[in-house]
């Protein structure tokens, strides 16, 4: 991905400098600044007045030790961070991601994401995420809890329902949020609306765990209508089995689609008669095994080792909602080659930028992650809400808003793509609708 401005090149090369060695985020700051070459050439004030300076660093980041102690009385050490990226239109939102993967350069990249992915939802919520290099894997309950509630001890001082709310990301689900949760309120002495993707006896929303899967769905079905197609009749691949990818497989079933292959970090199911929903859940979320179990109990199914070669099995529609770079550029000439028509990024940043490239350049309807994705942070935001007004909203009323928030996130995409010269291309449309509500906020305060 070329940036096409002299400043903008130069901002990307000083962020290369000033943040060595962090790739993740080099991707995510490049991808966004490669669009937005019309926007700073048509409001220069934007350069002048230091908003793009600003918008690459992060308002705050803190990084703190998480000691914990095994049931067998060991001690561990880990990294905590939250990055609280900007607030310029209201209080920090995004989530925390428990893996052995995380690092800073990760977490700035999902907070730097957050931002223009909150800001298209058309909420008043600002960017940030956090997490830990904590694994919860094969960790009893209790070992989970310690940990939770040590992270907490630290990050409570810098966290608050009008501060920054987190959620929940990989490893983090609802156990997680609950332990987190509850430290905070002994903590603070107080129930406030400070976690999203809390259990519904405590505050939580319905239609939480379905809204990033579901809201995936609606925008793509967004995508395809505008371009004659659809869901109704279409084989669909999704990679993952977690909470993204079983409800948009359920959503994509219902909206018509025949979901073929799903995956989990070890390889990847094919089942040619549609994959049995009801099953995986019972692997993943009940007993919590390997999805590989599924061709056990699925006569005819199919199992394969290395769950990046799912992008060779035949589809029309492909969802990747499993993690950052999952689909490179081979995955992706093999979708080309047997005639995939959209791909929709559930995950965040799961293709890698060769991989967008050829997407688009083939002619593929591609909906990048900032806008399709969006779904679930939208319904945590309607989460603060309610939490706020003290108020419980039905499950179709919350399925109804995300519906509509998806849409409007699809035209305003579509429209800002047009406005600036780059029709059909809803990479570089997401990334000027965020952007600019952002900017304007930026420059309405004064030296940012």
């Amino acid at each position: 991905m070329s940036i096409q401005n002299e400043y903008l090149n130069g901002l990307m090369e000083r962020v290369m400098k000033r943040d060595p060695g962090e790739s993740e985020y080099h991707q995510a700051v490049r991808e966004v600044l490669s669009s937005l070459a019309p926007v700073v050439n048509a409001r220069p004030e934007l350069i002048r007045e230091g908003v793009m300076d600003c918008l690459v660093e992060p308002e705050r980041t803190i990084k703190f030790r998480v000691p914990w102690e095994d049931d067998e009385g060991n001690i561990h050490v880990n990294r905590g961070y939250r990055i609280q990226f900007n607030s310029a239109i209201g209080p920090y939102k995004g989530g925390l991601r428990f893996h052995p993967s995380v690092n800073e350069s990760i977490i700035k990249f999902l907070g730097f994401e957050q931002t223009f992915k909150n800001s298209l939802t058309g909420l008043p919520i600002g960017g940030g995420k956090g997490g830990s290099d904590f694994d919860p894997h094969g960790k009893s309950d209790a070992e989970v809890m310690r940990f939770c509630q040590s992270f907490m001890n630290e990050l409570f001082k810098y966290i608050g329902p009008d501060t920054d709310v987190p959620a929940g990301d990989i490893g983090v689900g609802a156990r997680e949020i609950g332990y987190l949760f509850g430290q905070y309120k002994r903590l603070r002495n107080e129930f406030t609306g400070v976690l999203t993707g809390k259990g519904l006896t405590y505050g939580g929303s319905l239609a939480r765990k379905e809204a990033t899967g579901y809201g995936l769905c609606y925008f793509t079905d967004n995508m395809l209508k505008n371009a004659g197609k659809g869901f109704e009749g279409a084989t669909v691949v999704i990679s993952g089995s977690g909470n993204v990818a079983t409800y948009a497989c359920e959503k994509a079933t219902q909206l018509g689609g025949k979901v073929v292959a799903m995956s989990d970090s070890n390889g990847y199911i094919y089942d040619k008669d549609g994959i049995n929903l009801e099953l995986v859940k019972q692997i993943k979320e009940v007993e919590r095994a390997r999805i590989k179990v599924y061709v056990d109990r699925k006569p005819g199914a199919e199992y394969h080792e290395g769950c990046v070669n799912i992008w060779n099995v035949p589809c029309g529609i492909a969802l990747p909602c499993a993690t950052q770079n999952e689909l490179p550029l081979e995955g992706a000439k093999a979708l080309i080659r047997n005639s995939c028509f959209a791909v929709a990024e559930g995950a965040n940043m799961p293709s890698t930028p060769e991989a967008m490239d050829a997407f688009q350049e083939s002619g593929v309807l591609f909906a990048p992650a900032k806008a399709s994705n969006a779904g679930g942070v939208a319904v945590s935001a309607l989460e603060m809400s309610q939490n706020s007004m003290r108020f419980s909203w039905t499950f179709q009323e919350v399925d109804d808003r995300l519906k509509t928030i998806m849409a409007d996130l699809y035209r305003n995409a579509s429209a800002a793509a047009a406005q600036f010269g780059l029709a059909g291309n809803l990479v570089a449309g997401a990334n000027i609708a965020g952007f600019l509500k952002v900017a304007d906020s930026m420059l309405a305060y004064g030296l940012v």
